[in-house]
């Protein structure tokens, strides 16, 4: 297995409200872990709430006693929301924020994932595959057969999540398990990416790219279309052996 992840401010944003998490080692219980958070909120709120979601869903993880992985991860990920709600209770500053959240673990050949808000999580073999589905309001509509991708994509309500962690008391969480296949490669992102470059270029750059150099591109056409967001990319290989 090889990965690689990176965060970018973009063109626009003064503060990078994306944070990034990846191992290929054990963390805790899990054989590998790999987070993606986009933040949400006014002042340092954004900041602060894709960081501590993740630090808190870390501590979880490293701390948890074994048991089933699936609901391990589930039981993180609501802890991580009962901890940024307890914050923002705390401090005005904080209060209304909130981060979205995708996790993925790779054990055995499968690839399992958990969701809440519009980050993203994509599977690419001989096409590109978004396994997760956003919490939002232009994918309900989506779902609905009121718009197309395409017309979500510049919609100016593309930015309103209907789920996040520290939105509500009951995080509810999506999960999807995928089995995995040589030459598959996974793509988590923020909508600062998925937003701002089409899901076509979005796997040419993937396949056709040395893997050590693919966020780096990822980024940079995000930039290029604009880079009107934070950008955060996490990229997979898990069939990618080192041979020294």
């Amino acid at each position: 297995m090889k990965s690689f992840s990176l965060t970018d401010v973009g063109q626009v944003r003064s503060q990078n409200q994306d944070y990034v998490y990846a191992s290929e080692q054990p963390i805790g219980n899990l054989p590998n872990l790999f987070v993606l958070a986009d933040g949400m909120g006014g002042h340092n709120a954004g900041d602060f709430a894709s960081r501590y979601a993740v630090e808190c869903f870390l501590s979880y993880i490293k701390n948890s006693k074994p048991d089933a992985l699936i609901r391990m991860v589930d039981e993180g990920i609501k802890y991580a929301n009962k901890k940024i709600m307890e914050k923002a209770a705390e401090d005005e500053n904080l209060r209304g924020m909130g981060t979205t959240m995708v996790v993925a673990y790779i054990e055995d050949g499968q690839l399992f994932v958990a969701n809440i808000g519009d980050s993203r999580l994509y599977l690419l073999d001989k096409q590109i595959n978004q396994v997760t589905e956003d919490h939002s309001f232009v994918a309900t509509l989506v779902r609905a057969g009121e718009l197309t991708p395409a017309e979500a994509r510049v919609h100016p309500d593309k930015n309103v999540i209907t789920r996040a962690v520290g939105a509500a008391e009951n995080a509810k969480v999506d999960f999807f398990e995928v089995d995995l296949e040589p030459g598959d490669q996974i793509l988590m992102c923020s909508d600062g990416l998925s937003n701002m470059v089409e899901d076509e270029v979005l796997y040419d750059i993937v396949k056709n790219t040395y893997i050590g150099d693919v966020v780096d591109g990822l980024i940079d056409e995000a930039k290029r279309n604009g880079g009107s967001d934070n950008i955060a990319v996490i990229v997979i290989d898990p069939f990618d052996v080192e041979v020294n």
